[in-house]
């Protein structure tokens, strides 16, 4: 009898799997099916298109043309390449570029160097910040944005490229024969002790490098006895998952769950377990900085560190990318690159922000955001990005401070008198400066309007139509002019301090590039002030990771 069962399990457990592959068998024909039904149609009406439409078409830029359509009812990363469209991923995995080493800008409509890198053929030629370049080899830069502008200068390491520079106080332009070089990218363009204790690393991407870069960062920061940690994220749009990962083992201990990763196919469910002991010493007390601009590798590293309570987060809430892109090859020169899963960290959290998707295309099948709990169990926000432990106002920025970042008169105003001084120590001593930067706003073309102003301007407009001569209406647009007039005199007063951060981070990027800049412009962050308040309050920065699960 028991041997008989043993035959009839066994029977019915090879009819279970027969019947499984049937019906495994019978969905796949059913796509690919629909597949070739779907391809037949395409290709069908790209047929009659190009053979009978009345005007001739550009077979090549009608093909990309009709790509893009359709992925754009897709998410925004799934996106079609061409090969010169590939130069920031490739830039991204090797972690280098064949170039010059100049950081461009556009100022007052002229492509300017900002500042040469060190060591770069652009600095060792005497390159020079401020400097504005007019021509690209033999193409004007007139009408080319900087990505334009960007790739002409990029290529092939060994290879040539004249730059016809303009600069401040020579008549005649200046002709730079340049050999290209592998410019390697710098993933920490800054990693210094901001006092005794604290240790400051911007991470700018996370390219090949990033890991490598912040590995070095750290060690040379606690062989300075490093009891805390600031690390900037701000602004930092992401990159390579695996440099990601990479860095996280740095900092979190050995067996923790990173990462998961979700998707239709069995190769894009993945989950990533921290495989290394740390370099960080667990006591060493964490801040990371983000805001609207972190993105994507940035937000898997900062939450996961607000998962595992392994520091806090201060700023603003995050961009909200957690689709994960899959490089698939057309040919030698085109690649598409398709989502093919979705980033979910400890918590259970996914990264994405909502409605990404056109949903008349796509069946979506996203887990709804409810309520997660940290590894101490605190509480912590979904619905895509990450939410901050400590919110960071928005610093208002005046209508005089405005207009000068954007007609760019900081940079201008301290490339026109870099001249007069030596170094950075000579520019913050001269107690004129404030003076001289009043005086050259004073021959600008300035059109700075005070809050409500354009408003004001217009109802105006209006109402004159009703009456235009009307004595008391005309009295009270009189008065209001008056006291626009009385306002807008008095804004370099009132926005004294703005513009004289404006002025000295100009001159201190001229003469130490993105590390002066930011070296000065740290004692006027308020991101970096919040995190000191609680690094050096540890009962503040322990009682975080309590308080935040009772709200």
């Amino acid at each position: 009898m028991t041997i008989f069962n043993s035959k009839k399990k066994i029977f019915i457990s090879l009819l279970l799997t027969v019947f499984i592959f049937i019906i495994i068998g019978a969905s796949n024909s059913d796509t690919y099916r629909s597949i070739a039904k779907s391809q037949r149609i395409l290709n069908e009406v790209y047929k009659h298109l190009i053979v009978n439409y009345a005007d001739e078409l550009n077979m090549e830029t009608f093909t990309k043309t009709s790509i893009n359509k359709m992925l754009s009812d897709l998410d925004p990363y799934t996106v079609y390449l061409e090969s010169e469209e590939r130069d920031g991923l490739d830039l991204l995995t090797r972690g280098k570029y064949g170039g010059v080493g100049i950081q461009l800008g556009k100022r007052d409509d002229l492509l300017t160097v900002i500042s040469p890198m060190d060591d770069s053929p652009a600095q060792r030629a005497g390159i020079l910040s401020g400097d504005v370049i007019i021509k690209i080899d033999e193409k004007k830069t007139k009408d080319l944005n900087l990505n334009e502008a960007a790739k002409l200068i990029r290529g092939r390491k060994g290879t040539n490229v004249v730059l016809t520079i303009k600069r401040l106080g020579e008549d005649e332009s200046i002709d730079f024969h340049l050999t290209r070089a592998d410019i390697k990218v710098h993933d920490v363009p800054y990693a210094e002790m901001i006092d005794e204790n604290t240790g400051y690393i911007v991470l700018s991407r996370f390219s090949k490098n990033a890991s490598q870069e912040m590995e070095s960062a750290l060690r040379s920061l606690m062989d300075q006895n490093m009891e805390n940690l600031i690390l900037d994220l701000r602004n930092n749009p992401g990159g390579l998952l695996s440099s990601a990962i990479e860095i996280l083992e740095l900092i979190v201990p050995k067996g923790e769950k990173l990462l998961t990763t979700k998707g239709r196919n069995k190769d894009s469910n993945r989950e990533f377990i921290s495989k290394k002991n740390p370099i960080l010493d667990e006591n060493i007390k964490i801040a990371v900085l983000i805001n609207e601009g972190s993105a994507s590798a940035s937000e898997i590293v900062s939450g996961v560190i607000q998962d595992l309570d392994r520091g806090i987060i201060i700023g603003k809430r995050s961009f909200g990318k957690g689709l994960v892109q899959s490089i698939f090859g057309i040919d030698k020169k085109r690649s598409l690159k398709v989502t093919t899963a979705k980033y979910y960290i400890p918590s259970g959290r996914l990264i994405q922000k909502p409605n990404y998707l056109n949903e008349d295309v796509i069946v979506s099948k996203a887990d709804k955001d409810t309520v997660f709990t940290t590894k101490a169990g605190r509480s912590v926000k979904g619905g895509g990005g990450i939410y901050p432990d400590f919110v960071i106002d928005d610093t208002k920025v005046g209508p005089l401070t405005r207009e000068c970042w954007r007609k760019s008169y900081f940079f201008s105003f301290a490339r026109d008198n870099k001249n007069k001084y030596s170094t950075m120590d000579d520019v913050l001593n001269d107690t004129n400066m404030m003076i001289l930067f009043s005086d050259y706003l004073s021959e600008k073309d300035l059109d700075v309007k005070i809050d409500g102003q354009t408003q004001f301007e217009e109802s105006v407009e209006k109402l004159k139509k009703y009456d235009e001569n009307n004595a008391k209406l005309n009295d009270a647009f009189k008065s209001i002019k008056e006291f626009i007039q009385d306002q807008t005199e008095s804004l370099f007063e009132a926005e004294y301090s703005d513009l004289e951060n404006g002025v000295y981070s100009n001159f201190a990027q001229i003469y130490g590039g993105n590390k002066g800049r930011i070296h000065f412009n740290i004692q006027h962050d308020d991101f970096i002030e919040k995190a000191n308040e609680m690094l050096h309050n540890p009962i503040a920065y322990t009682e975080t990771f309590q308080s935040i699960s009772d709200n």
